[in-house]
């Protein structure tokens, strides 16, 4: 095969150094084979990478980040790229550090309730792994056929099982770390509380910029004896939202109460045929899960509750292929929106659980103001929001309207006493929010904190924190000029 041009910027030395370390087959430079690593599910800011490198261990990890280091070659680590705000884009070039080999189960201790995974571990891999053991790994994000356990450290993801099981920091219990300058640590153990600082927590959500994750030790969690899963039907989202303050205010922890409106509907039920009703204006995905004596009762509460709140209907999954279907429409609802539109933005606001009628009221009005069709699915138990912003990226003016929209929906959740983000983090998307979510105070330690672990600003540059005069954005800032950069 005849050779592809390399656009790479790096020093051609850099770039035989690199093949050195992993493998000539595992660097890839040429532009067409970068350019595949522009974007994560974030697909509105794009830049390539200079080149993309396949370490295998953590030793090719360290040799790499030490190779930048003594070129001064900005690096990002990066997983499956099924991140939605930007965090693994490589803003101003550089090295990318692929970590998708490094996908190894290497010791489950059922014993003592842990696994230790490679980065590159997809997050279902290993529930297929546990089947039969009695556990499993509790974080379940609706890209887990896909997403990588080491990117869920780094934004701290959620699932639909949040509500009562926690997010990812909740199931972390340590992690080996190369520092950006090199050094390998290892923060937390095998152990739940380990003495010192709680460096295992910091580092869980910090999004690649204070090192490069090579191992994970997760907590298992042992299965429940029972589930009963239901699907309430809704005339209208106030109805099933009202259902959702119900079953909350009655003391019941479901382990997951989802939410999907008529446009979602409109996509899941053609592409996997469960009989959702098209004309609904909602659906609740309900599920509780526990000991055989107890889970009856609060599935009889929740139906009695969803009917209250007028409910058109209750339906109860039947047996195990009837419940994985369902939640094969949950987990997949993202897949089918390209029956509805080329691209997608997905938001994820989090506001208190009674403020959800009136966010998504707002949610309906922005749609109108801004003639961009927005449909929803969403963690609705804990008021984790994902309005999905449909248009073409190919139209300048509809991602004008999308940024336009997405802006107004974030700050209006501010304003309701939540947040920006609930389990999608800041990455490059959200960076000017941040100054309406924190003081200057708790930025400036933010940053402290930072530099403690990453001072030369090499690895992961330009990610979460907004700094003005940073460099690197030009490409960001000349298509958002409301954007901040960051360092």
């Amino acid at each position: 095969m005849p050779e592809t041009a390399t656009i790479s910027t790096i020093p051609a030395q850099a770039l035989q150094a690199l093949r050195r370390i992993v493998g000539e087959t595992s660097v890839l430079s040429a532009h067409e084979q970068v350019l595949v690593y522009e974007c994560d599910g974030f697909v509105i800011e794009k830049n390539t990478p200079d080149c993309v490198v396949f370490p295998e261990t953590t030793e090719h990890v360290v040799a790499i980040v030490k190779l930048c280091n003594e070129y001064k070659i900005p690096f990002v680590p990066r997983g499956a790229g099924t991140s939605l705000a930007g965090g693994c884009l490589p803003v101003g070039g550089g090295v990318m550090i692929a970590l998708t080999r490094m996908r190894g189960i290497h010791d489950v201790n059922l014993r003592d309730h842990y696994a230790v995974v490679g980065p590159g571990t997809v997050n279902v891999h290993l529930t297929q792994h546990l089947k039969g053991t009695g556990f499993h790994y509790a974080p379940d994000p609706s890209s887990q056929g896909a997403c990588t356990i080491g990117g869920n450290v780094a934004t701290n993801s959620g699932g639909p099982h949040t509500l009562k099981y926690g997010v990812t920091v909740n199931h972390v219990l340590g992690a080996e770390v190369v520092l950006p300058d090199g050094e390998v640590v290892q923060f937390g153990g095998y152990t739940e509380d380990n003495p010192g600082f709680d460096l295992t927590g910091l580092f869980v959500g910090s999004e690649g910029t204070f090192g490069v994750c090579t191992k994970v030790i997760v907590r298992l969690t042992r299965d429940p004896v029972a589930y009963r899963t239901m699907l309430g039907v809704f005339e209208t989202v106030e109805d099933a939202t009202q259902a959702i303050s119900g079953i909350i205010g009655a003391g019941i922890v479901p382990a997951a109460l989802e939410l999907m409106d008529q446009g979602i509907i409109e996509a899941v039920e053609p592409a996997f045929h469960f009989g959702f009703p098209l004309d609904a204006g909602a659906v609740l995905l309900i599920e509780v899960d526990g000991l055989e004596v107890a889970v009856d009762g609060e599935a009889a509460q929740i139906v009695e509750l969803c009917e209250q709140n007028n409910a058109r209907e209750v339906r109860k999954a039947d047996s195990p292929q009837q419940r994985d279907l369902l939640w094969k429409c949950r987990k997949k609802a993202f897949g089918a929106i390209g029956r509805l539109s080329p691209s997608y933005c997905t938001q994820d606001g989090v506001v208190p659980r009674t403020k959800l009628p009136e966010i998504l009221k707002f949610i309906t009005e922005a749609s109108a103001r801004h003639d961009i069709r927005i449909v929803n699915v969403f963690h609705a138990g804990d008021g984790n929001i994902h309005p999905i912003l449909l248009f073409d990226e190919r139209d300048a003016e509809q991602v004008k309207r999308v940024l336009l929209a997405s802006d107004e929906i974030l700050n209006r959740c501010i304003e309701l006493g939540g947040s920006v983000t609930g389990e999608h983090g800041i990455g490059v998307e959200k960076i000017n929010f941040m100054n309406k979510l924190f003081t200057e105070a708790d930025l400036e330690t933010m940053e402290a904190v930072r530099i403690a672990f990453n001072p030369t600003g090499l690895c992961s540059p330009q990610k979460m924190l907004p700094t003005a005069g940073a460099c690197g954005m030009e490409h960001i800032e000349k298509s958002h000029p409301a954007r901040r950069a960051a360092l």
